[in-house]
Formats: structure tokens, sequence, C-alpha cells
């Protein structure tokens, strides 16, 4: 199969591209996010249709955030589109007349990562994404790890701290409550309330107050110098190496590949990574160390990886 179309699904946009054997994109659209789950299914197929026209692509990828069911053709549960074994494959294919195969969003930005980006030369990489929460994909022995029912790398989920923060998905002390964009705006807020004059920076590039502060008022201060900015993605990086240790010790990838909004700081959030794995992984001194790389592609991932998956059937 040669050309392939990826969708990406986004909480303000729909994103979709014509891209090649290589993960070229050679032509894409956009069209704004509907706030109404049927919306939704039309603004998609609208997007393939729109960037498709006489591209001669063959078949669909659509990277969906949610619960993806085995068969890659139903979500399962989204709870930001509020999709309930919605049967996104059945229906986008009937309006546009192509094979369409479902992903969840982190998997598809994985195995773009994989294919095309990061993971060039790696057959065994875990990915995450730090973004506003934390996702993930496994690839094992070059194939996209889903398990038994689809639902694999939901990283973000796994507990790690025993009635720890709440989330919105209910539990108590996820990993993304800890190392996330949400988090690192959370740390940033709390040190500007106990050392505001440390804070000065950060709280300028705001309201002048901790409630003002966003995240990328944070990712500035921290290249401005600011010290409560810089000691705020420290501390996501602590949570966010010692997670990965813990998935050291499950798959014992060659890689892990960090992306997400966070991760476009580079050094500034890696390094401190990279330390705090080491430091908490387990054997650290007797063992390899798998790498702890910056992801390449960035936004275009999630789109690139859904339309390889496409090809590959």
């Amino acid at each position: 199969m040669g050309l392939t179309i990826g969708v990406d699904i986004g909480g303000t946009k729909i994103a979709a591209g014509v891209v090649d054997e290589s993960g070229a994109i050679l032509n894409t659209c956009t069209v704004p996010t509907p706030p109404t789950p049927q919306g939704v299914v039309d603004a998609i197929a609208d997007a393939v249709r729109t960037v498709g026209d006489g591209s001669g692509a063959e078949a669909v990828g659509i990277g969906a955030a949610g619960y993806v069911d085995d068969k890659r053709a139903t979500v399962l549960f989204a709870p930001n589109i509020k999709w309930r074994h919605e049967a996104l494959k059945d229906k986008v294919e009937q309006r546009v007349g192509l094979p369409v195969v479902v992903e969840n969003d982190a998997n598809a930005a994985a195995w773009g990562e994989y294919r095309f980006g990061a993971g060039a030369g790696h057959e065994d990489v875990v990915c995450i994404t730090l973004g506003t929460g934390l996702g993930g994909g496994i690839v094992m022995g070059g194939r996209l790890h889903r398990g038994r029912f689809g639902i694999a790398g939901e990283f973000g989920h796994i507990r790690i701290v025993p009635d720890g923060l709440l989330c919105g998905c209910g539990s108590q002390g996820c990993w993304e409550q800890y190392a996330s964009g949400r988090a690192l705006v959370r740390y940033a807020r709390q040190r500007a309330t106990a050392s505001p004059d440390q804070a000065t920076a950060l709280l300028a590039l705001g309201d002048g107050t901790p409630e003002g502060i966003e995240g990328r008022h944070v990712s500035e201060a921290a290249r401005q110098g600011d010290p409560v900015a810089i000691d705020s993605f420290r501390e996501l990086a602590r949570w966010a190496g010692a997670g990965l240790a813990d998935l050291a010790s499950l798959f014992d990838p060659s890689a892990f590949i960090v992306g997400g909004g966070v991760s476009d700081e580079g050094d500034l959030v890696l390094e401190p990574i990279r330390k705090s794995f080491r430091r908490w992984l387990v054997g650290s001194r007797y063992r390899p160390h798998a790498q702890v790389l910056a992801a390449q592609l960035g936004g275009r991932a999630g789109l690139v990886g859904a339309a390889d998956l496409a090809r590959q059937g």
C-alpha cells in the first residue's frame, strides 16, 4: 500500500494528512473539533475527503484519545469527546469509502516515533507523552503491543502513590498527577506561593499571582533562569524518571522516547529525567541502561503513526 491518510483528533482541532511510505506528510488540512460526538465523526469524514481528494490514498488511520477495542474499530471510552462504544471505523468508512483503522492516539504517536523518529535502530521502545496528561505506547520486537483488549500502555493511570492525589479518572495517586503539564503548573503555583521573592520572573509573566501561572509561563521563566520554574521542572522530572525505572523493570526496552509539550524544553527536563531514572533503576550499577531520548516528530507523530498503521492493515 502506498499513500494513506492519518487523522489526529485534538481537543480544539482535527488534523488530517496524506502520508507516504517514508513518513513524509504530503498534504494536510485542519478543521475545528466540534462539541458533539456525532459532530466529531462528521468532521473527521470531511477532513479525510478534503485532504484525500485526488490523492489516490488507499486507507485511513485515526488516532483517538481513549480506549480502543482489540479490533481497532470501536472507541470504548473517550472522556473528552464523550464517546461510549462508538463504532468509529464503520461510521467513517461509510462516509469516505476507504478502509479505516482506529488506534489510541498515544499508541499511534509511539508507532510514528518508532518508525520514523527517535526509535530508529531500536526494536524495543517504550514511549511516554508528557502533555496535559501522561500517555504512552509500547513497541516490542518491532510490533505495537496493544494487549488482549487493546488497552495496554495507559501509563498515566498507573498508581504510584497509594491514596495520593485525586485523578480525573476517579482513582488516586496516578502517575500523571505527578508527571504531566498539569503537575508542572501545580508545582510552580505551590512554590511561587511559598517563595514569591524567588519567583519574580515567573510571576511577572502571568498576572502577578500564583493562580495566574500557566504552563507556558513556567517554560519561559525557566529559560530566563527563574529558580522556582527550574525547580518545578526538576520535580516533574523526578517523578517521570522514577516511573520510567518501574517501566524498565516491566518491559526492559533499549530506549525510552519522551514526547509531548513538556519535552519540548529539551535538556531542561530530559537531563533531570535521565538522572532520576538512573537513581531509581533497580540494580542500576550492574545492568545495561535504556537510553532516554527526546521525541523527534513533535505534533506530527500521531498523524504519521496512524497513517502508517492504516498502511499495515
